[in-house]
This record gives C-alpha cells, structure tokens and sequence, in this order.
C-alpha cells in the first residue's frame, strides 16, 4: 500500500483533532465522565480522576494519540472510501486548531503589549 506525501499529513492532523476532541473537548466530556470519579484533594479542591484504565486512556493525551492514529491508519487501509471522508474533515479542523492556536497567542501577547503602552503614556 502507498501513501501520498498529503494522505500522511491528512491523516497526522485528522489524528491530532480526533485526539484533542476526545480528551479535551465539552463534547466528549459524557463519554470521559463515564469513567472518571469525582475526588476531593487536600485542598479541598474536586477532581475528575480515572475509576479505571479505560478512563486513563481517555484523559492521556499520549494514549488517546496512539489509538486515534491506529483508527484512524486501519480505516485509510481496510476502508478508504469511508475514511478519506473522516480524515478530511478532521484533517481540516486539525490544521484550523493548530492555527487558531498560533493567531490566538499572538493576538493575547498584541493586546497586553497595547495594555502596557497605554499605561506608560500615563
């Protein structure tokens, strides 16, 4: 089997959005809070934290990558026709996020320097 040079990339980013959407986004907070358990630190502060390994694999970014690449690999093999669907739409997502990311810095470190240029004119 071959892969284009974008086939790969597209794959790459449709895992890192699949990833970051089920370990870190509102939407799949149902899916996690099934095996998660609420705990209260010392602090008295409360936390989500795993009641099992599945509920670890779905708050570990490291684990959550390897087997959203390992679904989202198996699809393009065994059924490309359905995955290049999925893996375009996440793959653009994946891209806009990673974006977002860099615009979104910069425009917070544009705002605070513009903050502190007001308050030195004063």
């Amino acid at each position: 089997m071959e892969i284009s040079s974008m086939g790969f990339i597209m794959i790459i980013l449709a895992s890192y959005r699949l990833t970051h959407l089920i370990v870190f986004d509102k939407i799949a907070e149902p899916l996690r809070d099934l095996f998660l358990k609420k705990k209260e630190s010392a602090s008295h502060e409360i936390k989500k934290v795993p009641k099992s390994m599945i509920g670890y694999l779905l708050t570990c970014y490291w684990c959550t990558g390897v087997w959203s690449a390992i679904l989202l690999g198996l699809m393009y093999i065994f059924v490309p026709s359905f995955a290049r669907y999925i893996i375009f739409i996440l793959a653009i997502a994946g891209g806009q996020a990673i974006l977002e990311t860099f615009v979104g810095v910069n425009i917070k470190k544009t705002e605070m320097y513009n903050e502190q240029i007001k308050q030195n004119k004063k």
